[in-house]
């Protein structure tokens, strides 16, 4: 093991210095999560004391070694390259610097205890980051949902053009599932994100029991340092947290790493030149392609995508180790836990934070969505067309297929770049133009007359749905986040 400082020359994670804030990073640093144990340790003390097991000359000595600042990891690698346990490292190197109260480290407890209690805090902070986040996504989208709730654009179903809709309200769909990831981390940051609690080996609290035999309960003594915490723990536990809650945390970030691919699949579609309706901010000095410098790569919403795909495979691993966690404890979950759970959240953050950059600065073309709405929103109409004919006299099915039949050949000379002539293939129709005036014809085949109450809809959903949630966290609205650096 070496301990020599990291450089380029070894191997080092993306998420060490790419992908991720520096705020993510933070959380799952080593040196924090070493700190997290000495502060857990310090607890424990500090409850044990009230019973007379540790001396408050003991508990300041723990106390004053306490602060991340003496966190000594060479010392501790050193001690756990000969013993095999990073944690029993770590309490040594501890007791090393409180020759006072360093034989009262970790009384009674085991190392899930502490690690456990630890991963939850660290969690718990990185939950609220990622809640931060899709809070500001939303507050983006609503801004741009209002300005372009009335900007027609086509539809899509299949890939093929299909009724209109409006830019607004497509948008709409996407602060949707935004809205019900921001449920799905309240929901698991109020109900599931608990500790283990200080429960022992195997969590029947068999060694404090023994310790506090004749002056207190257990169940007294972990309250105390679990609400000095200010973390509610699992009441029953083995001797870990039900490994089930790494599975419920996972599959929720692969829910917003869902919403996330959507979004940026989608605007990869539309910023291709066969759409051309949209695109994300691209710099100037932006480089496409080595080779060909016209390009204008969706480069970010593909990163999105890339990241996103890696997420969704990670609750397979939680789940595997959940189910097989075998009677009250096996430490094959371990090694992959130190990877799947701070990568998934690095992953999402710089996710979250693309995503946010894209729609604040979000590019919008109005000539190509009116291209496009010209080219195909006439075939919008046809079943108005086909509604209106048959509610003055006329035999549904023979009217479908003359219909039908006529869009065909519109189509086909769309292809050929031609302007689409489905208005004047209709009215060159003896039946049809008998039923229908010329200007009964352009008004069903206008696109405008197509869209439903989405106007409607994305003004209630802006103000019944997507205000309360930013007024109910208006603290964490940034108004410019920090850019990703690749």
């Amino acid at each position: 093991m070496s301990i020599d400082n990291f450089g380029f020359d070894d191997f080092l994670s993306v998420f060490t210095w790419r992908y991720g804030s520096k705020e993510m990073r933070r959380v799952f640093s080593e040196l924090r999560y070493r700190a997290l144990w000495r502060r857990i340790w310090v607890l424990l003390a500090e409850a044990q004391s009230k019973y007379g097991l540790v001396s408050q000359e003991e508990l300041n000595d723990l106390k004053s070694k306490a602060d991340e600042k003496y966190i000594n990891l060479k010392r501790s690698h050193e001690i756990e390259k000969e013993i095999g346990h990073d944690l029993m490292a770590e309490i040594k190197t501890y007791a090393e610097q409180c020759p006072k109260g360093g034989g009262k480290i970790h009384l009674g407890a085991t190392s899930m205890d502490i690690e456990d209690n630890a991963d939850i805090l660290r969690i718990k902070d990185a939950l609220n980051i990622i809640l931060t986040r899709l809070v500001n996504c939303l507050n983006s989208y609503s801004k741009k949902i209002l300005e372009y709730k009335d900007l027609i654009c086509i539809g899509w179903t299949h890939l093929q053009p299909a009724e209109p809709t409006t830019l607004g309200y497509r948008l709409a769909n996407y602060a949707q599932d935004i809205v019900m990831d921001i449920q799905l981390t309240e929901f698991l940051l109020t109900n599931f994100v608990k500790g283990k609690g200080i429960k022992g080996a195997v969590g029947t609290s068999a060694s404090f029991k023994r310790l506090l035999e004749g002056i207190g309960k257990p169940i007294d003594m972990e309250n105390d340092v679990m609400n000095k915490l200010g973390l509610e723990a699992f009441f029953i536990t083995t001797q870990t947290y039900p490994r089930k809650l790494d599975y419920l945390i996972l599959s929720t970030l692969a829910s917003i790493a869902q919403s996330v691919h959507k979004f940026a699949f989608d605007l990869r579609l539309l910023q291709s030149p066969n759409f051309g309706e949209l695109s994300e901010p691209i710099k100037e000095a932006q480089v496409g392609s080595s080779a060909m410098p016209f390009k204008r790569n969706p480069v970010r919403a593909e990163r999105m995508c890339s990241l996103a795909r890696y997420v969704s495979a990670l609750p397979l691993i939680a789940f595997t180790n959940a189910a097989n966690t075998l009677f009250e404890r096996t430490l094959d979950d371990s090694a992959n836990r130190r990877i799947i759970i701070p990568e998934a959240f690095l992953a999402i953050d710089e996710c979250l934070i693309i995503y946010n950059k894209i729609i604040s600065d979000l590019r919008v073309y109005p000539f190509m969505i009116k291209k496009n709405l010209e080219k195909y929103g006439p075939f919008a109409g046809t079943e108005a067309i086909l509604m209106k004919l048959v509610e003055r006299g006329e035999n549904r099915q023979e009217m479908h297929d003359r219909i039908r039949r006529y869009s065909f050949i519109a189509w086909e000379r769309v292809m050929k770049g031609e302007k689409n002539p489905l208005a004047d293939l209709l009215k060159s129709d003896n039946i049809i133009s008998s039923k229908l005036s010329e200007k009964e014809i352009n008004d069903l085949l206008n696109p405008s007359m197509h869209i439903g109450d989405v106007i409607e809809r994305c003004d209630i959903f802006v103000k019944n749905v997507l205000e309360p949630i930013l007024i109910r966290y208006k603290d964490r609205v940034i108004e410019k986040y920090e850019e990703p650096s690749f």
